[in-house]
């Protein structure tokens, strides 16, 4: 840990040392830097996001210790104006790139051959992600096509996965998406998904598109006067 993290969690410590009355209780008055190394030294080598509760159970601490100490470690690097965060994710903590550099690891990886989704893997993705859990003939209803390809990519990828099993007649396979999911997404919980509002267009709109299709003579002046919304093509 470089001086620079170590005085910004000391400096934070010191803060929730200063109130007793919100500080939860077992956490240290000072830093124990080598809890906080042992911290950075599992969550740097695990293949997914740690838990807090499995951080506290390996490192024989008490729950509320670790979580304070993971929140000042957060902080921490955010602060120090690193290029990578520790952050909360998928019920875990890992290292990711910050945000703000997401343009150069972009052209890093693009650099290479990376295999890309379809499009029709993802639109099946986003269904899955806001319906579930959902069965393949409800998929099939809103594409209007059959899913099965789609499906077996999605889980080979490790995106989703069988979760239930529908309890109606026949049975049906109920998929839902997976902790890896949210961690591709960068996300903590399925709540964290932007509402599906922001992508809804109004329903003048709506009502505009579906009487431009059935009335293919329709002016197009009358339909743009009608909602003011749509684009003007001159």
């Amino acid at each position: 840990m470089d001086e620079q993290i170590q005085d910004e969690l000391t400096t934070h410590t010191a803060q929730t040392a200063d109130a007793p009355i919100d500080q939860p209780s077992g956490v240290p008055a000072t830093l124990d830097a080598d809890i906080v190394r042992a911290i950075e030294a599992i969550v740097l080598v695990a293949t997914e996001p740690v838990p807090t509760d499995q951080l506290a159970q390996l490192l024989e601490q008490p729950l509320a210790v670790i979580g304070e100490l993971c929140s000042g470690l957060a902080e921490a690097y955010d602060q120090a104006g690193h290029g990578f965060q520790f952050v909360e994710v998928a019920g875990g903590w890992r290292y990711q790139t910050h945000a703000e550099m997401s343009p150069y690891v972009e052209r890093y990886l693009l650099d290479g051959q990376r295999a890309r989704m379809s499009g029709a893997a993802l639109e099946t993705l986003a269904i899955v992600a806001y319906k579930q859990p959902i069965s393949r003939a409800q998929i099939a209803s809103i594409r209007g096509v059959d899913p099965d390809g789609v499906l077996r990519t999605l889980a080979a990828r490790g995106y989703v996965a069988q979760v239930a099993i529908d309890p109606g007649p026949g049975q049906a396979a109920l998929f839902g998406t997976t902790p890896q999911f949210l961690e591709k997404l960068g996300l903590n919980s399925l709540s964290d998904l932007p509402p599906l509002a922001e992508f809804v267009p109004a329903a003048e709109v709506v009502e505009a598109l579906e009487y431009g299709l059935r009335a293919p003579d329709a002016d197009p002046k009358l339909l743009r006067a009608n909602t003011p919304s749509l684009p003007d093509p001159s």
